[in-house]
């Protein structure tokens, strides 16, 4: 299995702190938000390789992250050539590129680099050995405001997705999901073909909502709370807690 983190966002709303530092790479204790995630990937048994997507902005930051970084396996980093926020490509496409440019031919665990989970993946991965199918994380969300603002699933009693919503009006569920996602290698043909058939290509979330519809996907309940890092207010709340 191949790891591929999404880095290449701008994080608009962490300026100027982010402006021309790259956001996965703010210190949390003793380490970065992607170190942190990286450290925990790189020791579940299966993972073979890491690919990094960044935009070219900060390329140099993360090529330089894996030229120092001490893991067990390799980490190779990808250039998307995009410079500004206006003109990204989007999560999925980015996703796609990785899978193109690294010619991933494997299961792929898809991560955003700008997340803080107090647990570690590895359960996430036994889930996914165990359906022997592709598989998405989701926890449960009380607040309509916060369901509005993400993913959100309708599954069945084995927890089988059926529905995806991105950012809903009226959510089908209280499930809400983040971007952390493995793919089997399978389902990558499926991933392109919805892409080709106009598949929204910003949020992974767009991709699913597809990708639910062709093949078997299933959720896996978060067995602890994940940080967005998305504005000063919430790093500042992290580097207290993860110190």
């Amino acid at each position: 299995m191949k790891t591929i983190i999404i880095a290449a966002g701008y994080a608009t709303r962490l300026y100027p702190l982010t402006e021309n530092f790259p956001k996965p790479l703010l210190e949390i204790g003793n380490t970065t938000i992607l170190g942190r995630l990286i450290r925990d990937i790189d020791a579940i048994p299966g993972i073979t390789e890491h690919i990094i997507v960044s935009n070219h902005k900060f390329i140099g930051f993360f090529k330089e992250l894996a030229e120092k970084a001490m893991t067990k396996h390799p980490i190779m980093v990808i250039d998307d050539g995009t410079t500004t926020n206006e003109g990204r490509l989007g999560a999925v496409k980015d996703m796609l590129l990785a899978i193109d440019e690294a010619k991933v031919d494997d299961d792929i665990l898809v991560a955003a680099a700008d997340n803080i989970l107090d647990f570690s993946l590895k359960g996430f991965v036994g889930y996914f050995n165990q359906k022997d199918a592709s598989v998405i994380m989701c926890h449960r969300e009380t607040e309509l405001a916060k369901l509005q603002r993400t993913g959100v699933i309708e599954v069945d009693e084995d927890m089988k997705v059926l529905q995806m919503q991105e950012k809903p009006k009226v959510p089908v569920s209280h499930w809400a999901v983040p971007p952390f996602y493995i793919y089997k290698k399978e389902d990558i043909g499926v991933l392109r073909r919805c892409v080709a058939e106009g598949c929204n290509t910003d949020a992974p979330g767009n991709l699913l909502q597809k990708v639910c519809m062709k093949t078997n996907v299933y959720a896996w309940e978060m067995s602890g709370k994940r940080h967005d890092i998305g504005t000063m207010d919430s790093y500042n709340e992290a580097k207290k807690k993860f110190k």
